[in-house]
């Protein structure tokens, strides 16, 4: 008897059914440096921050990069899952791909390829993910200090939060955390 046939997955598989706390990565398609120069960078980064505030998501970590970003964000309050995560990431995707491609003069051409979401449920998981997003720019080689990376939300979070609290989510190690980073970002902006 032939074994029945498992569909093989071209995405990876948003299980968005509950409220909570995500880590998003997103990545363009064929990681294309798409985003490599200063305005494109905010583009994109005024993007993520305004369609996570259109659609009720509080970020509380990002890192915007040529060719992709990560986040850390909260279901709004009032939602019971969290499906408008894809909602609000094809407005951002839409949006930007329209608007890069003007840019380039390349109308219809795929810019964004796909995102990984991970409902974070550990405190530990949590809090070294947040360290991950806040030091990417590092990670990637692209500053020294996080803070000095203008696209991403280390600056941000050292203004709002304890030097205690930044300290604590510091000190956090980040590389047994699990991410789809395998992206080289440009190191011109």
């Amino acid at each position: 008897m032939p074994s029945p046939q498992t569909p093989w997955p071209h995405a990876p598989a948003h299980q968005l059914a509950e409220a909570g706390t995500y880590f998003v990565t997103a990545g363009t398609y064929l990681k294309a440096h798409h985003f490599r120069t200063r305005l494109r960078l905010e583009v994109l980064h005024r993007g993520l921050l305004t369609v996570a505030r259109d659609f009720g998501w509080r970020l509380e970590a990002w890192a915007v990069f040529s060719n992709h970003y990560h986040f850390i964000g909260h279901t709004p309050p009032d939602a019971p899952a969290a499906g408008s995560l894809s909602q609000m990431l094809a407005v951002l995707h839409t949006k930007t791909s329209a608007w890069v491609n003007r840019l380039d003069k390349m109308p219809g051409r795929k810019v964004w390829h796909n995102f990984h979401d991970t409902r974070l449920s550990y405190q530990k998981s949590y809090l070294a993910r947040l360290n991950y997003v806040h030091q990417n720019a590092v990670k990637h080689g692209l500053v020294p200090v996080a803070s000095q990376y203008p696209w991403c939300s280390a600056a941000w979070f050292k203004g709002e939060a304890s030097a205690a609290m930044v300290r604590s989510i510091y000190r956090f190690k980040t590389d047994r955390v699990l991410v789809d980073d395998e992206f080289d970002p440009a190191a011109e902006w």
